[in-house]
């Protein structure tokens, strides 16, 4: 019973259009440059609007990777990541050919191509990520982070949502 199901579901991912997936990564794309952009015209590096108590928007440039890993190296690290992203997007998108049927795990794979490709615009246009959105609880600071960041969670949620569905439903 399950390589029939396996194999409906193949046929199901075969016929299926990648296109609305790529809509939905380049909707985000669109969405983080836009966002980005608008902080850097508005805002001077380490500029900060208090919003709330726990939320600031500021400017940061993140020349390291998730939460400013090896941010403090020479500069190699931005053709490093440049170049891990490109890969990933590569793969997303290998990927996505083969699943395109299988919702949520496309929109998954759709998120985080959308953010992989925008923290690589960012990369490729001004050497370092764009990051605005600050969090903090007292005189504790979450790192600051993006849209595309945003996304690339959000897809990493929904995939290890999306594996143990899967699991549950091969039991």
């Amino acid at each position: 019973m399950a390589t029939a199901r396996s194999a409906s579901s193949a046929s199901r991912s075969r016929g299926a259009s990648i296109w609305p997936w790529l809509g939905l990564a380049t909707i985000i794309v669109i969405i983080d440059q836009f966002t980005k952009t608008l902080i850097l015209g508005y805002y001077k590096l380490g500029d900060a609007t208090y919003v709330t108590s726990f939320f600031n928007v500021v400017r940061a440039h993140n020349t390291g990777a998730a939460f400013s890993f090896l941010a403090d190296h020479s500069g190699w690290q931005r053709w490093f990541f440049t170049a891990i992203g490109v890969a990933a997007a590569i793969f997303i998108v290998w990927m996505l050919r083969s699943h395109a049927g299988q919702k949520l795990f496309s929109f998954a794979m759709a998120c985080i191509l959308g953010g992989a490709i925008g923290n690589v615009v960012d990369r490729m246009m001004h050497g370092y990520v764009v990051d605005f959105l600050s969090f903090h609880w007292g005189n504790w600071y979450f790192p600051a982070f993006n849209a595309a960041d945003s996304a690339i969670t959000l897809g990493a949620i929904c995939l290890i949502v999306d594996e143990i569905r899967r699991v549950r439903r091969g039991k």
